[in-house]
């Protein structure tokens, strides 16, 4: 019996528009929910939210059952990390700050068991293999690895044909709030220069044969992205969706009591 087959990195392969949901409550409940709510992946996010080993793992088994594929963005590339992740049963993984070819095939190497790689073999106990239960786990696994690279530096939009060309690498994601900083456009995404940036290295990553991916936060931009070729497409993240929705409930009610503040809601309850 072969390792599980990875549907993302077979739908991006055959260019199928991907949409996702980064998860950053570190909350198994919230992770439940996001894999059933009609997303094709959830991102769990270990690099700026507070996760670790255990939470994602329980993020993991949450999500267990739903429809979306799990992907986990790691906090940094190294190769005892990412083999954590692929033990724990992660066949999706986001590695950040991704700048050169050398960074990308070294973390290409890093996911893959060897002759390919130099991910260390202990298939026979590990969450991936079922604990065992899939004998054929070793010999299959790479085929099912999707390697996601972000490129989020002026340095890695230079080398961005080496990096998309890298054999190994799936998909390359822009990281456009750091991009921007980087540029000099710190909280400005929106800059002529970041958008023309961006829209250059998606058509470098298109013409390398990859699947190019990009995180929006809404503003009718879905669209635009869709159409210069953009296939892995996170469409927000739980936190700010959550944040938001509490935010316009409570300043809805507000509104309809008559504008009542916060100190007269306290004593009226």
């Amino acid at each position: 019996m072969p390792a599980p087959t990875n549907k993302l990195k077979k739908a991006l392969k055959e260019g199928d528009m991907q949409i996702g949901l980064w998860l950053g409550t570190a909350h198994p409940m919230i992770a439940e929910i996001g894999a059933s709510a009609g997303y094709d992946w959830c991102l769990i996010d270990g690099e700026h939210a507070p996760n670790d080993v255990p939470t994602i793992l329980a993020q993991l088994q949450a999500m267990n059952g739903g429809a979306a594929t799990a992907v986990v963005r790691v906090p940094v590339g190294q190769d005892w990390v990412l083999k954590q992740m692929l033990d724990i049963g992660v066949q999706t993984l986001m590695v950040p700050m991704v700048e050169t070819a050398e960074d990308a095939t070294a973390m290409a190497r890093a996911v893959r068991y060897p002759p390919d790689g130099v991910r260390g073999l202990a298939a026979g106990m590990i969450r991936a293999s079922g604990y065992n239960a899939i004998p054929d786990y070793a010999t299959t696994a790479n085929d099912e690895i999707c390697l996601i690279v972000q490129v989020e530096s002026a340095h890695a939009i230079e080398n961005i044909d080496a990096i998309a060309n890298t054999e190994g690498v799936d998909v390359v994601f822009i990281g456009p709030a750091d991009l921007s900083a980087d540029m000099g456009y710190t909280g400005n995404a929106d800059a002529p220069e970041v958008v023309a940036a961006i829209k250059h290295a998606v058509e470098r990553i298109r013409a390398a044969g990859k699947a190019a991916g990009i995180i929006t936060y809404g503003g009718g931009n879905y669209s635009y992205y869709q159409g210069i070729g953009v296939t892995f497409l996170g469409l927000g993240a739980d936190v700010t969706v959550i944040a938001g929705a509490l935010r316009e409930l409570a300043a809805e009610t507000r509104e309809r009591l008559g504008g009542v503040s916060e100190s007269s809601s306290r004593t009226l309850g």
